[in-house]
């Protein structure tokens, strides 16, 4: 088990031992306050990009339902003609940078969750660690009305105009401390200071969202084949909460899979694929990203593996604040 994994297990489980990092968790809440005061009194100069930037993030480590939901908007403001483009730090990918994403990037390069955006959306994309230079690239290439930032919620050197903060009421914010003792990259009053999207079932927030599945699809086979929920599954995950994932798998009607956990953003090998027998594998779209370029670099790999693509279904009042945020920096959709 990775260092990461360890400490994903441990979050999610609010294990009593964490409470040993806890002046760890103070050392890093000195710096991040310390960091966001510099910017905040000009000592730290931050970028203004010449166009309007949405930044979509959390403030917790691990999944919260951002990439469909930035893969959805995405969607949406190109339905209405928006020339929108999309930024991320490009997290595990090993570049070089900054550089643009297109429909042949390789997850390894780019890294995952940009892959998979662009590959939905086919929106023009750069990634980097450095935003501003990402932004430069980007609108070198293209004619842009509207940036989104990946994630990028407590990166200070970028300015912004509009914030959406995710929150996964499912996963809920844990022990609610921050880092490393729990999964907090900011404190909770956070919340209180930007647009929150709750992210749950059952909402208690106007702004809210859920994922609603599609039809699964295989991955690695030309043959048609119906899904068979009734079927034994590997269920091969490397997301930040996959508990949601075996949540939708109870939520479709299967029931018989067995759980192969790994670090978010894992890079797999074709031996992460490999069990005793033919049952089919059973994963995310985010992890079909990385497996199919794995598959494509062993073409004689035949089990199956099937992939549950999700939609973010917004709440009226998403849109409703979405319209007038762009319309406050001049972008009107009709």
């Amino acid at each position: 088990m990775s260092g990461a994994q360890f400490f994903q297990d441990a979050w999610n489980s609010q294990a009593k031992w964490l409470i040993v990092l806890r002046p760890l968790s103070w050392l890093y809440r000195g710096g991040f306050l310390l960091n966001r005061k510099l910017y905040r009194c000009n000592i730290k100069k931050a970028y203004t990009a010449p166009v309007p930037v949405m930044v979509i993030g959390n403030i917790t480590v691990g999944g919260s339902g951002k990439t469909p939901l930035l893969i959805h908007l995405v969607s949406y403001l190109q339905s209405k003609n928006i020339r929108v483009g999309v930024i991320s730090r490009g997290y595990g990918a090993k570049g070089p940078f900054p550089t643009m994403v297109d429909l042949n990037s390789l997850p390894e390069n780019v890294g995952d969750e940009p892959t998979l955006i662009v590959q939905s959306t086919d929106v023009p994309m750069a990634v980097g660690p450095n935003r501003q230079e990402s932004i430069e690239l980007l609108l070198s290439h293209y004619l842009i009305d509207l940036i989104i930032s990946d994630d990028g919620l407590q990166h200070w050197a970028l300015n912004r105009q509009i914030e959406w903060i995710v929150l996964d009421n499912n996963r809920g914010l844990g022990n609610e401390k921050l880092l490393p003792e729990g999964y907090l990259r900011e404190p909770k009053s956070r919340l209180d200071q930007g647009i929150v999207i709750e992210h749950a079932d059952h909402p208690t927030r106007s702004m809210h969202m859920h994922l609603e599945v599609a039809e699964p699809y295989l991955l690695n086979s030309s043959e048609a084949k119906a899904f068979n929920p009734q079927d034994d599954f590997y269920a091969v995950v490397g997301i930040g909460f996959p508990q949601r994932f075996y949540r939708t798998l109870e939520r479709m009607g299967v029931q018989q899979f067995q759980c192969h956990e790994f670090a978010d953003h894992y890079e797999y090998e074709l031996e992460d694929l490999v069990f005793d027998d033919a049952n089919p594998i059973i994963t995310t779209e985010k992890d079909a990203v990385k497996i199919l370029a794995l598959l494509k670099q062993n073409p004689s790999f035949a089990r199956d593996i099937w992939v549950v693509p999700v939609d973010a279904v917004l709440s009226t009042a998403c849109y409703d604040t979405l319209h007038q945020q762009l319309a406050a920096v001049g972008i009107e959709i009709s």
